[in-house]
């Protein structure tokens, strides 16, 4: 693990292959960790790849500079996480590729400074939150599988995250992956990242913000505001959706209108956890972006 510093944070990551190497961000979600990735990297490194892996704000070794840093999950916020990382590190126009909150982060990365990326990899779609749409019902047995976002709203759900957090992230684990079998070894050595003592914070912030519960952070309003316009992803992009996720039940094909660039939807057989489930399926959605990537900058220097 090493650690990097942006304005707000220490970011923890794992730096895998030549530092000379292709740059790729590979951002996790809730509640997983880096560990999500462990076997699309050798793939990626393989193929030249420099891999960054960072813990998102809240879990793993990743800390706020400051006591007074607002504990913001929201999107505009994991979003500029990235790209604070990328410019720290001294990253090239890096791939992005991330699911679950580190597809939207990703998403609203690359939405907002698209001149910054060279591509994406989305598991969902468009995943970029739009906070007035969240304020809908869903179908009921979309609502029932959300159980803890509903959760989350109250101090009970707080409590509750806080006192029974892993309990209740296997539960989630196994819920989103059904037909998905992992040991305990492979749990624990992603749920050691939910002890971080901002976890439970960042993710109520997250899902409350989403709601329309609590205010973000002022700063970020402007990004936000953007966001909700729902601005063309114009970078080389691969979408992914997969069958067996309750969490998606009518897939994302339906997004296709707002890549603007080289666009490709493809769909596996897995649930909610795409990069642990079907990592071969992850990395060749990288490995082909790259491509298209590659190809398009040298048709443009042509």
């Amino acid at each position: 693990m090493k650690i990097i510093e942006t304005d707000a944070l220490h970011i923890a990551y794992l730096d895998d292959g030549a530092h000379t190497g292709w740059p790729v961000i590979l951002s996790h979600g809730f509640p997983y960790d880096v560990h999500a990735f462990d076997d699309v990297v050798p793939a990626l490194v393989a193929a030249g790849a420099r891999v960054i892996r960072p813990w998102c704000r809240g879990f793993g070794g990743t800390r706020f500079k400051s006591s007074a840093c607002i504990r913001s999950g929201q999107q505009a916020a994991r979003a500029l996480d990235i790209v604070h990382l990328a410019d720290a590190l001294g990253l090239h126009q890096p791939v992005l590729a991330g699911f679950d909150w580190g597809g939207n982060a990703s998403c609203a990365a690359a939405a907002l400074w698209p001149d910054r990326f060279g591509a994406l990899v989305s598991y969902g779609g468009y995943d970029v939150i739009d906070v007035q749409q969240q304020l809908q019902p869903a179908a009921p047995a979309l609502e029932r599988t959300c159980w803890y976002q509903h959760l989350f709203q109250s101090e009970r759900g707080r409590k509750c995250l806080y006192e029974n957090r892993q309990a209740l992230c296997r539960l989630l684990w196994r819920d989103w992956s059904p037909g998905w079998v992992f040991d305990d070894s492979t749990y624990d050595r992603s749920a050691a990242s939910f002890d971080n003592p901002d976890f439970v914070e960042v993710v109520i912030h997250c899902y409350r913000w989403m709601a329309g519960a609590e205010a973000g952070e002022p700063d970020l309003q402007p990004l936000e505001n953007k966001l909700a316009q729902r601005p063309l992803i114009t970078i080389p992009a691969v979408t992914l959706d997969s069958t067996r996720d309750p969490l998606k039940p009518d897939g994302t094909a339906h997004h296709a209108r707002l890549f603007a660039g080289r666009h490709s939807h493809r769909s596996a057989t897995c649930g909610h956890n795409f990069p642990q489930e079907q990592p071969d399926v992850f990395a060749r959605a990288i490995l082909d972006v790259k491509h298209w990537f590659t190809t398009q900058e040298r048709g443009s220097s042509a």
